[in-house]
């Protein structure tokens, strides 16, 4: 197990370093640049601008001068923003992010995996057909849709909900339901998919001819191995989800890091789209770790290699 770890966390950041050097030259090859803007800017101007962020040196110089700092945490000053540094954009946004899309993640988990479980049990029946229309529906539609239609209804028109910002616990009801909608679905085909595989096993069958109780069956033993393809969904999409839906923050204007990565990229905010997609790569890559050896702490039959 160590030594797999260790494998991993060296693979994980050849991944890191490789995310950054393909986002540093792509970012500086598209034309334009950080200082151009509507408003017509000196030639003189610019220079003094490019020579205070160290624009003005050669690319290799200003790569390896980046990827020095990162190395030490220090991510840069936001080129826009002037008296920020990209990190504490990072930290005093991504919190928010990580509210809401944690609790999206659980409430997906949460409904998602009984709903499977569920449906594969009613296979053939009237229960099964209604989850499984529910969930190609909410694959089908795309979360800015639910969220805009949530906001219709229980803001505009019942004026139930705020949606606006996240002043209490009640503006987090809409958000959190428009981003858990689809992994919801999703995990419930997932499930109810891996279910139904786990149940035609042989071991199911002779548990089911021995007169075991049909819940201690599904909880003990089929639920173990069933969920072993939704822990490995739920990695990247804990990683993704915490990190923000961009389209989903912009509809209920909540400050977290998505629109903080949307105007970096308006903007040409060269470091802060450097750190936000830094710091996007290393979660997503730790989750995967986490979930590779959670694999093991679920079944212990797999072998870590």
């Amino acid at each position: 197990m160590a030594k797999y770890i260790v494998k991993r966390i060296g693979l994980a950041i050849v991944t890191i370093w490789v995310v950054a050097t393909l986002t540093f030259f792509l970012m500086n090859f598209v034309p334009g640049g950080p200082f151009l803007s509507e408003k017509a800017v000196s030639p003189k101007a610019m220079a003094a601008l490019e020579e205070k962020y160290g624009l003005d040196k050669p690319l290799w110089e200003q790569y390896v001068t980046y990827m020095t700092d990162a190395l030490h945490g220090d991510f840069g000053a936001s080129l826009k923003q002037r008296g920020r540094t990209v990190m504490s954009i990072i930290t005093s946004k991504f919190p928010v992010s990580a509210r809401v899309g944690g609790l999206a993640v659980l409430a997906a988990f949460c409904i998602g995996v009984p709903l499977g479980c569920f449906s594969a049990m009613n296979r053939g029946k009237a229960l099964d057909s209604f989850i499984i229309v529910v969930a190609t529906f909410g694959i089908a539609v795309p979360s800015f849709v639910v969220g805009t239609v949530l906001m219709y209804v229980f803001s505009v028109r019942l004026g139930w909900v705020s949606s606006l910002g996240l002043k209490n616990w009640t503006n987090y009801i809409l958000p959190v339901t428009a981003l858990a909608f689809y992994p919801t679905a999703y995990i419930t085909r997932l499930m109810r998919s891996s279910m139904l595989d786990v149940l035609g096993q042989d071991y199911m069958r002779t548990a089911r001819a021995k007169g075991l109780n049909q819940i201690i069956s599904l909880f003990k033993h089929a639920l173990r191995n069933a969920i072993l393809p939704v822990v490995t969904y739920m990695g990247p999409l804990l990683a993704y989800t915490v990190t923000g839906s961009f389209i989903v923050e912009k509809i209920f204007t909540i400050p977290g890091l998505g629109g903080e990565f949307i105007g970096s990229i308006s903007n040409r905010d060269y470091t802060v789209i450097m750190g936000t997609t830094i710091f996007l790569a290393s979660l997503i890559v730790l989750m995967n770790v986490v979930v590779d050896i959670a694999y093991k702490l679920i079944d212990p039959r797999i072998k870590l290699k």
